[in-house]
């Protein structure tokens, strides 16, 4: 694995020490950062993605532990849990240094090194896998671009108690993301609350989220506390936050704002301590609309967004997660280990996906239940009536030109991020052209 794609952050406040590595790495690494003030090193970290930390035993600093760098390890763990970290310590400081692996350092070096030695402890813990090379999250396929941005996404933010959107088509996955964003968070010991308001009715909306006491309408048989309250020192996943009416988001607003909720029924306010992660398959630019969605909620949920690319954007993940799927189907039915033929594979490709992964899951199941085959054939591969009906509508009249159209400008928006240069490029039309449709269509 080469170690030009690697970033390296050095911290030792000999700037000797600091010049040397520069001078001997910066023809091997990508980017040198070095830092003299250990307590600089989680803004680095907050600015720019880092491989691999090394980190001085002992700083001329503020703080007076009887050992910075066991202090300053532990701090930055707790925010970068992933990052490698190898502690620089002189012969005196060994027993320091074997005590810091305990806290989680991958490894320490004893001042003064070998060159190759160096060298070497990088390559071999950049090739066991830093945060620029990091393995999926949990549940989650994919080696395509566009996941591996949203896999440093999730690294980046994670660690963090910033309210995350998730964007992304039906089927996309949007609640594994959200659960691996709990579980790499400090709240992972938390509880994970998932809640659909997008299938509340109004009646049921505050008693959900908010709880209500014994009596306090007619089918109010006990007390119960609702979402909010349950999810208090973790995360609160609130999926299809973009179906919800505007009534029901100035309730949520203000809860959120407040930081505290009632009960229906009661009068005792109780405090909220959680995470809050909202999905939604509606373009962030339809949900900016202000007759649809409050735009002051929409600051409130959305300190961060991610948005989860289709999977006919990214055809490189299809076999993978295709595969992936045969293992735990074959597994379920009881069936032997499956591969797809070459006419599958192509199939497979092929295909646009209007579902989703959630539709292939569906066809691979399918045809894991009913192939009478050595392989899994292109035959076996039926994807689902109900999105091909809808794929095979054409429109018969100027209305449905219309929707088409406006469906069409709407994906290029989401795709590029709202930005509107690009989005025109890609519909073959000027910037000019394109604002007089979004203006027509109330986009």
């Amino acid at each position: 694995m080469a170690l030009k794609n690697a970033t390296i952050l050095i911290v030792d406040d000999d700037l000797d020490v600091l010049t040397a590595v520069r001078l001997f790495l910066k023809t091997e690494i990508k980017e040198i950062i070095t830092e003299k003030n250990p307590e600089k090193v989680l803004s680095i970290l907050k600015e720019k993605p880092v491989d691999i930390l090394f980190l001085d035993m002992n700083f001329k600093s503020k703080v007076n532990t009887g050992n910075e760098g066991l202090f300053w390890l532990q701090k930055i763990k707790k925010m970068y849990p992933k990052l490698p970290i190898v502690m620089i310590t002189a012969y005196g400081d060994i027993d320091l240094a074997v005590n810091s692996l305990k806290l989680g350092a991958q490894d320490f070096m004893v001042k003064p090194w070998q060159n190759q030695k160096l060298l070497e402890t990088i390559k071999i813990i950049y090739q066991q896998g830093s945060p620029t090379q990091r393995a999926t999250p949990p549940g989650i396929i994919g080696e395509s671009p566009q996941m591996k941005d949203v896999f440093r996404k999730i690294e980046k933010i994670a660690p963090t108690d910033a309210n995350i959107l998730i964007l992304g088509e039906n089927g996309t996955g949007k609640d594994l993301i959200a659960q691996a964003i709990h579980a790499e968070s400090l709240r992972h010991s938390g509880p994970f609350v998932k809640v659909d308001v997008g299938a509340l009715t109004e009646s049921l909306f505050e008693s959900e989220l908010f709880g209500h006491k014994k009596g306090a309408f007619t089918d109010a048989r006990e007390d119960r506390i609702g979402r909010l309250q349950a999810a208090n020192g973790g995360t609160l996943f609130m999926d299809e936050i973009g179906n919800i009416s505007l009534a029901q988001q100035s309730r949520l607003l203000t809860a959120l704002q407040n930081r505290h909720i009632t009960p229906i029924g009661s009068n005792e306010k109780i405090q909220l301590d959680i995470r809050l992660i909202c999905a939604t398959n509606v373009p962030i630019m339809v949900l900016g609309d202000e007759s649809r969605f409050r735009k002051d909620l929409i600051y409130r949920i959305n300190t961060v967004e991610i948005t989860i690319p289709p999977l006919r954007d990214r055809p490189e993940d299809i076999s993978l997660i295709a595969e992936h799927y045969v293992a735990v189907y074959t597994k379920k039915y009881c069936k032997p280990l499956l591969a797809f033929s070459k006419e599958a594979i192509k199939k497979l490709r092929k295909y646009p996906y209007p579902g989703n992964v959630r539709e292939l899951q569906y066809a691979v199941e399918r045809a894991i239940i009913m192939t009478e085959h050595d392989a899994i054939e292109a035959e076996d591969l039926i994807f689902s009536p109900i999105e091909q009906i809808a794929e095979k509508q054409e429109p018969s009249a100027a209305t449905n030109l219309n929707q088409v159209e406006k469906i069409a400008i709407l994906n290029a928006i989401t795709r590029h991020d709202g930005n509107i240069s690009k989005a025109a490029k890609e519909l073959g039309i000027t910037r000019a052209a394109l604002y007089r449709r979004i203006s027509k269509y109330e986009i």
